[in-house]
C-alpha cells in the first residue's frame, strides 16, 4: 500500500521520535530482552545512538534492564499503555457478558484481571446477587507472586523473564501458599501452565477460594485471566472437578475465541 505522505512531511516527522517507537516495537517483537547491539543493529543506527534512545526511554519507564543492566526490556508504562488500548478495544466489553453468565451460573463473583508489571490489575468485578461476594474491586492491585491468578498470568514467560521482574525483590509472605522464592515461584507458574487452570484454598486470605483460567488472544498469547473468588460458604466443593473448574475454562475459552484465539 501507498502512504501518501504530507505536504511538509520533511518539515513536521520528527526522526528521533520515531526512533524511539521503533526501538519498542524491536523489542515487542523479538518477545525476549535485547542487548544495546542487537537494538542497533536491527534499528540501522551506531551503539551510541541506540544507547542514547534507550536511555532516554528508561528513564521514561518505557524500557526497563535487567540486573546486568545490558538486557532491555518492556517497561510499565507500556504496559499501560497495553491496558489503554485493550480497554478501548472491549475486553472488558467482551468478557463482561460472559462473566455475567458465568456469575450467574455459579452463584460465585467472577472477575478479570491482567498484569502490570510485578502486580496483578482487577479490570471487572461481576457481583452476584447473593452473600456470597468476594472482597475484590476493580482497579485493585494485588501482588501477582502470591495468587493463582498471578502464576497464570506469568505462565507465558520464560524462567528469565519472570525472574527479571522481581529482581531482589523479597516476596512478603501472606499464607503458607505464598512462594517464598523465586525458585518456588517458576515451580507453581509451570504447574499451573500444564494444567490449562488453576485453584486456590486460602491462597491469599484463609476461608476464601478461587478458581481461574487464562484468556489468549489471536496469536495464543496470555493477555489476561477471568476467576470466580468467594468464601468457602459459596462453593459445593463435591462438584470442584465437575462444575466449577469446567465452568470457568469454557467460559475463558468463549471469551478467547471472541478474542481471536483458535484452539
Amino acid at each position: 500500500m501507498t502512504e501518501t505522505l504530507h505536504k511538509n512531511h520533511d518539515r513536521y516527522f520528527i526522526p528521533g521520535l520515531s526512533r524511539g517507537l521503533k526501538v519498542l516495537e524491536i523489542i515487542a517483537e523479538a518477545k525476549k530482552p535485547l542487548t544495546i547491539a542487537e537494538i542497533g543493529k536491527k534499528l540501522g543506527v551506531s551503539r551510541s545512538s541506540a544507547f542514547r534512545i534507550t536511555y532516554t526511554l528508561e528513564y521514561l519507564g518505557f524500557l526497563l534492564t535487567d540486573q546486568s543492566g545490558k538486557l532491555y526490556s518492556l517497561g510499565p508504562r507500556v504496559m499501560g499503555l497495553g491496558f489503554s488500548y485493550l480497554n478501548d478495544q472491549g475486553i472488558i466489553n467482551i468478557a463482561r457478558p460472559h462473566l455475567e453468565k458465568l456469575r450467574d451460573l455459579t452463584k460465585v463473583s467472577s472477575h478479570l484481571a491482567i498484569r502490570d508489571g510485578a502486580e496483578v490489575l482487577y479490570l471487572d468485578n461481576i457481583a452476584p446477587n447473593t452473600s456470597f461476594v468476594s472482597n475484590i474491586s476493580t482497579g485493585e492491585r494485588r501482588p501477582v507472586y502470591a495468587s493463582v491468578l498471578g502464576w497464570m498470568l506469568l505462565a507465558g514467560l520464560g524462567d528469565s523473564e519472570i525472574i527479571d521482574i522481581f529482581g531482589d525483590d523479597e516476596f512478603t509472605i501472606l499464607t503458607e501458599h505464598t512462594p517464598k522464592t523465586i525458585d518456588e515461584l517458576i515451580a507453581n507458574v509451570r504447574k499451573v501452565s500444564v494444567a490449562g487452570y488453576a485453584v486456590s484454598r486460602g491462597f491469599v486470605q484463609k476461608g476464601g477460594s478461587t478458581i481461574t483460567a487464562p484468556i489468549k488472544d489471536e496469536s495464543g498469547k496470555i493477555i489476561a485471566v477471568i476467576d470466580i473468588s468467594g468464601p468457602d460458604s459459596a462453593y459445593d466443593f463435591e462438584k470442584m472437578d465437575s462444575f466449577y473448574v469446567p465452568a470457568v475454562v469454557e467460559t475463558a475459552s468463549e471469551i478467547s475465541r471472541s478474542l481471536g484465539y483458535k484452539s
